[in-house]
């Protein structure tokens, strides 16, 4: 079992101004404890994972290496690329940062996600800075799981500066149902699984999650200043459709329209806090997607939609429901068109096959939600060994 790293005094410390715990002691990122990881890289050569997220204060995870003399030798990037500008789901190509020279190698959109043997022979130890937003179907957490299977595989160090997860205060939805492994679901874990990356990769060493019960050389440094409790107001958007913290919020729920033939605001101002179709009976409320950065080709583009908008709803009232079904359900009402209101892409989503059968047979959402409350009680149960921050 890997024992919770403790944090020294920093030397080099920059502050969000904005990002704070419940006792208003601003909370401090893994990047940002560089007494704590800097001593584990002198002499090595070093590969990160990271994107736009991997701020350490003022200054990026990259340029921060450098500026210290860190012998960064390559820069590894996940899905929507280093920059985070690229489309979900798009093919993002390996290349060079301009700002430093030191070659990027994408691992999201070919082949298996994990690096070719020449790459994973370049370095000696990998630092993971990645901002996730904790759900099953964002892909950063399997991004993780493929590159610590790597190293295990290659005898490869990795190091996970860890962040906090602004979806971290609750647990909710079923447990992946493992024939619908997929991209968009890895582990068998809940749809909100309230962890941070940190702890989750404790977990996939702790559970043998990764294939042939290989377990990874793992380092966690941990955050200063967070708990579960804590609501952290994201510094930067963790991807181009996740704008705000309220997008981040609805995130879980309304992310269940990828599956279905409704938009969920792809290709607007606002992805995530609304949805609607051209079909979408007795509403006011319209809007059309356009093509745009992140969203090149959003579903339902240059369409009219009529539907939903969320942006008043307030925060509090949607971290209340957690998973809610409510506005799935909602349109599949609306449209009136039983089964083709789905895609074969919501069971990937979903990662079990009831609710969309339970929808179908005209059930509830509170009766439907009814069905995983065991397993929230027994992820809840099983997680606890490697939870690093109080609940």
């Amino acid at each position: 079992m890997i024992k919770k790293t403790l944090a020294l005094v920093l030397s080099f410390v920059f502050f969000s101004a904005f990002v704070f715990s419940e006792n208003k002691a601003p909370v401090k990122t893994g990047a940002e404890l560089t007494d704590v990881y800097f001593p584990l890289l002198k002499g090595k050569r070093v590969a990160v994972m990271t994107n736009q997220t991997g701020m350490a204060g003022d200054l990026h995870l990259v340029d921060l290496l450098i500026w210290n003399n860190i012998n960064l030798v390559g820069i590894f990037s996940p899905e929507h690329g280093f920059r985070g500008t690229a489309d979900a789901g798009e093919h993002v190509s390996s290349s060079v940062d301009e700002k430093t020279g030191i070659p990027i190698w994408s691992l999201y959109g070919s082949g298996s996600g994990k690096p070719a043997a020449d790459k994973m022979k370049a370095f000696d130890i990998l630092l993971f800075d990645l901002q996730d937003v904790g759900l099953r179907f964002y892909t950063y957490y399997a991004s993780m799981a493929r590159l610590m299977d790597a190293c295990a595989e290659h005898g490869k160090k990795m190091i996970v500066l860890d962040r906090p997860n602004p979806n971290g205060m609750y647990v909710d939805g079923p447990i992946l149902d493992m024939k619908h492994k997929s991209g968009v679901g890895w582990l068998p874990i809940p749809v909100v699984h309230g962890m941070t990356l940190g702890e989750l990769a404790l977990m996939i060493n702790g559970e043998k999650w990764l294939p042939g019960k290989r377990e990874c050389d793992l380092t966690v440094i941990p955050c200063e200043n967070y708990t579960h409790r804590t609501r952290y107001k994201l510094p930067i958007a963790p991807s181009p459709n996740l704008p705000n913290n309220h997008a981040v919020y609805l995130y879980p729920s309304i992310c269940l329209f990828e599956g279905t033939v409704m938009s969920l605001g792809r290709g607007t101002p606002s992805p995530f806090e609304v949805y609607g179709h051209p079909g979408y009976r007795g509403s006011d409320f319209s809007f059309t997607p356009r093509s745009m950065p992140g969203a090149k080709n959003p579903p339902l583009l240059n369409q009219k939609c009529y539907g939903v908008d969320l942006r008043a709803l307030p925060d509090e009232q949607i971290v209340q429901n957690g998973f809610d079904l409510s506005y799935l359900i909602d349109a599949y009402q609306n449209l009136g068109i039983g089964n083709k209101f789905f895609t074969p892409f919501f069971e990937k989503l979903v990662g079990v096959d009831y609710i969309r059968q339970d929808i179908l047979a005209g059930k509830p959402a509170q009766k439907i939600k009814e069905k995983w409350f065991c397993d929230v009680v027994m992820f809840k149960q099983q997680r606890k060994p490697y939870l690093l921050y109080d609940e």
